[in-house]
This record gives C-alpha cells, sequence and structure tokens, in this order.
C-alpha cells in the first residue's frame, strides 16, 4: 500500500490538556522526526489540565505549540482556528468519557461528542475544500462495540452495539467522521482503542483512582464481581499507534488499537495492591483489605477485547509497553508527583467522587 502524501505540518490537537491527548503532544514532540506545530484546542474541563502541558508550553510555547482554551461546539472559534493556523491536520481526541458521568447526565455527552465531532468535520470540509494532503483523525473507543461474550475479539467490522449513553455518543461520532469521507471525500481516518493507561490520567478511572485511594488509606470500590473483563494498552503505545495511522493510514479506513491484555477487573486492582505494597515496602495482604464490592454500575458491558491484526500488518505497529512494566511506572508515577494530583483533586471532581464512590 502506497503512503498517503498528507502534510502533517500543522496539526490541531483537540482535547490536548486531557489524558492522552496531553500524552500525544508530549510524544510527538519528543519525536526527532516531527517537525511541524501543534495547536492544542481543550476546553478545560473539570479531566483538562494546562499543568499536563507545562513543560511543553515552556519550551515550545509561541513557537511551535499553540494553546487556546475553548470549546469545539463554538463553531466560529474553530473555524477561526482553522485559517489562523492554515490547520491541515485534525487529531480530535476531545470527548466526554467517562461512562458513570454519562448515566448521570448524558446530555453533555451528545452535545460534545456528536455536535462537537460535526463541527469540526465541517470546519475541516470548509476550510480544505477537496485538498488531498490532509487528514482528519477521529480517536474513538472499542466501547462502541458493545459486549463480547467468553471469547472472540472486535474487528474493524465488528457491528456497533453501545450500551451506554458515553459508547452511544461515540458511535455518534464514528458515523459522522466516516459518513464525510463517504459523502464529501473528506480525507478521514478513525481508530477505536482499548482501555488506555499511564500518567496524567484523571482519577476518576480505575488504574488511579486505586491508586491514590491505597495512598489514602481509603475503599478500593470495585463494581459487581469484579470480573468484567477490560483490555489494557499504555497510552505510549496508544499514541504510537494513532501516529502510524496519521502518516501512513488508509483514507476511510479504521484501525483497532489494543492491548492483548485481558485482564479481570479485580485482577487489576490486586496487581495495584501488589506493586503498590512493594514500593511501599508493606505487606500487600493489608492493602488487599480495602477492597470494597459496590453495586454494579447499570448496562456494564462483561468483557471488551480487541483484534489489533489491521494496524499490525499495514502499519507495523507493535506494543513496546508490557503491562507488568507499565503498571509499575504508572503507580510510581502518581506517588512521586502529588502536587499534580492535588492540583486535579478539587472542586468539581472532589464532590463527585463523593457522592458517586465513597458513600456507597
Amino acid at each position: 500500500m502506497t503512503a498517503p502524501k498528507r502534510k502533517l505540518q500543522s496539526i490541531l490537537v483537540t482535547g490536548g490538556s486531557g489524558f492522552i491527548g496531553s500524552n500525544f503532544i508530549r510524544w510527538l514532540f519528543n519525536k526527532p522526526d516531527f517537525t511541524g506545530r501543534i495547536i492544542n484546542l481543550d476546553a478545560l474541563t473539570y479531566a483538562g489540565n494546562p499543568c499536563n502541558l507545562a513543560d511543553i508550553d515552556e519550551t515550545w510555547g509561541q513557537s511551535r505549540y499553540f494553546f487556546h482554551q475553548g470549546d469545539i461546539t463554538e463553531t466560529e472559534l474553530v473555524r477561526d482556528i482553522f485559517s489562523q493556523y492554515d490547520i491541515d491536520t485534525v487529531v480530535h481526541f476531545a470527548a466526554e468519557s467517562h461512562v458513570d458521568r454519562s448515566i448521570h447526565g448524558p446530555a453533555e455527552f451528545i452535545q460534545t461528542n456528536v455536535m462537537g465531532t460535526f463541527i469540526l468535520l465541517e470546519a475541516a470540509r470548509e476550510h480544505w475544500r477537496g485538498r488531498d494532503d490532509v487528514l482528519f483523525h477521529h480517536i474513538s473507543t472499542d466501547e462502541v462495540y458493545g459486549s463480547l461474550g467468553k471469547t472472540g475479539k472486535f474487528t474493524e467490522t465488528s457491528p456497533y452495539d453501545p450500551r451506554s449513553p458515553y459508547s452511544a455518543s461515540k458511535a455518534g461520532g464514528d458515523h459522522f467522521a466516516s459518513a464525510y469521507f463517504h459523502t464529501y471525500n473528506l480525507p478521514v481516518t478513525i481508530s477505536n482503542c482499548s482501555n488506555n493507561y499511564g500518567p496524567y490520567q484523571f482519577p476518576e478511572k480505575l488504574i488511579p483512582l486505586m491508586i491514590l485511594n491505597m495512598d489514602a488509606g481509603k475503599p478500593l470500590p470495585v463494581y459487581g464481581d469484579g470480573m468484567n473483563v477490560r483490555d489494557w494498552v499504555h497510552v505510549d503505545d496508544h499514541n504510537d499507534g494513532v501516529w502510524r495511522v496519521i502518516k501512513g493510514g488508509r483514507n476511510g479506513r479504521t484501525y483497532n488499537i489494543g492491548g492483548g491484555n485481558e485482564q479481570h477487573n479485580i485482577d487489576v486492582v490486586k496487581t495495584l495492591c501488589a506493586v503498590y505494597a512493594e514500593l511501599k515496602g508493606i505487606d500487600h495482604r493489608e492493602i488487599e483489605k480495602l477492597i470494597s464490592f459496590v453495586k454494579d454500575r447499570p448496562g456494564h458491558d462483561r468483557r471488551y477485547a480487541i483484534d489489533s491484526t489491521r494496524i499490525r500488518r499495514e502499519l507495523g505497529w507493535k506494543h513496546s509497553v508490557s503491562f507488568a512494566s507499565g503498571l509499575r511506572r504508572t503507580v510510581r508515577w502518581y506517588l512521586e508527583n502529588k502536587d499534580w494530583v492535588e492540583t486535579v483533586r478539587t472542586g468539581e471532581y472532589r464532590r463527585w467522587l463523593e457522592k458517586n464512590y465513597e458513600k456507597r
């Protein structure tokens, strides 16, 4: 397959101050062969934190890195950014992303994940007007495929079967991106990833929540029987896959990026207990006493698993971070970056966490 000729010099990263987006920006600036500039558009809602990229801003700010605080649903703002920076690539991470939040308040998910994606696609279509050296890359999730039984894996041709307002809204964004390729010939690629983990992840998600609760001596809440299965991929491996798709993925093509690492939720929590205890020099059984099984989430998918054959074969992607080493690195990062933790464990997050986890 001949690689597409894409410019990749003025890249709009939406949601670039969030977990995966900030890791992507940092990862890209560490690549010697990347010579372009990045424009980060982030609304800085509860999960976005400008501290995530303070070092990048200090080094590259106003030369190759430009930050704009704003919402992807602000049509005029999005159009102005396309025009001001002559955007040639969009990497669309921005999304409301927590299933529990979508259950309690689905409207925001529809607004951001569906309408926001539509507004970005329209801005790209208007600005590019038939160019073929450009790309709109849409980041999605394996949750759009629904739930698996005990066997099998999701492929790029698996039927969509979203089970939560979150996954339904992401599925809507996927369909709009695909439709713009087929209807308007807009250069579009899509990637659907499994569960990411690593530094800078907001502490409502399983791994950072468990680490920080352990450190505070608080209960470790596990949904249901803890036997739900997730496929985990380190954020650096995911971002390597994203970049390979951006550089060489076929227009109109979807690529699944999975960790090839299925784990029961309870096993992840117990492994975290063991790693934390080892780093702290204490007995892991004392930490495991904090595990507390709580009422299951409505519509909780039982198992996800990703088949990454396509991206491996077509683009040469492979893992570089094992789950054991990645988990250890992640635990150590949260323990060594307590100042960062304190900047996010305030305000809305604090109130939401107390309401939805700690008072069950």
